[in-house]
């Protein structure tokens, strides 16, 4: 019970605000001077995922990961949940269609199916070019004696 945290999800400014409070130093100062806070833009979350973690003496625990597009994890809580993995999935599950993240991955991963297309055909265009400047420089050579 000696820390406490809390996770905002802000929608409509785009911000993830994930504060951790230590209780004792709250009470004994009578200030939030035990705060941490971590600011994190929603607009680069790109997954939540559950990660595995031994607790030592009580067995197995899982922390809800925040993947980011800039390649960053952080944990949305500090300690792990000792409950069933099924709880932390069912969080996760919510989590993600609460942020919509399900249809930011599909529009993502069309938008990478896109442009891998478009270097294909890219490619298939410089090449053809190529093939044809070769061919003329064939005629032209003299032929061996």
């Amino acid at each position: 019970m000696e820390e406490w945290e809390e996770a905002t999800f802000d929608k409509k400014n785009s911000v993830i605000e994930l504060k951790t409070f230590s209780l004792y130093a709250m009470i004994l100062t009578l200030w939030k001077k035990g705060q941490e806070k971590v600011l994190l833009d929603l607009r680069h979350l790109r997954d939540i995922s559950v990660q595995e973690e031994k607790v030592r003496y009580l067995g197995t625990g899982y922390v809800l990961v925040l993947r980011m597009a800039t390649g960053f994890s952080h944990p949305l809580t500090q300690s792990a949940t000792l409950s069933g993995r099924s709880d932390v999935d069912a969080l996760s599950g919510l989590l993600k269609r609460f942020l919509e993240l399900e249809a930011l991955q599909q529009n993502l991963t069309q938008e990478d199916e896109d442009c891998e297309e478009d270097d294909e055909e890219f490619e298939q265009l410089g090449t053809e070019g190529d093939d044809e400047s070769s061919d003329s420089s064939d005629h032209h050579e003299r032929p061996a004696q």
